[in-house]
């Protein structure tokens, strides 16, 4: 149960910050509206106190978050950029996840 909510919450986290960055850049190279930059502070914002939410040390939590905004990034190029990954993309989230798997399982140790 606790590996659920860990993930639930850092794939929440990594919206968060997806969104927090995509939005600026839809103003910077999209000619969106200023206006974009209100809700991106939120997300960002949001995105910083998802992270305190977590029990253990603030190093251990950031490197495990990566490997889920790794993989969230993927989808997100796939589904919203309309850019399907490539056998790289794939191979390399693999590998971050794994990493993640060892930072948290060896966190789990301590």
């Amino acid at each position: 149960m606790i590996v659920a909510k860990t993930l639930g919450l850092f794939l929440v986290t990594a919206i968060a910050e997806i969104v927090g960055c995509y939005l600026p850049y839809l103003w910077l190279r999209k000619d969106g509206s200023a206006w974009l930059l209100l809700p991106a502070a939120v997300c960002l914002a949001l995105f910083a106190w998802l992270l305190t939410l977590h029990p253990t040390a603030s190093g251990r939590v950031y490197a495990a978050y990566g490997g889920v905004y790794v993989a969230a990034a993927l989808v997100w190029l796939w589904w919203v950029d309309g850019e399907a990954p490539t056998g790289w993309d794939i191979a390399g989230v693999a590998v971050v996840l794994v990493g993640m798997g060892i930072i948290v399982w060896g966190g789990w140790q301590t």
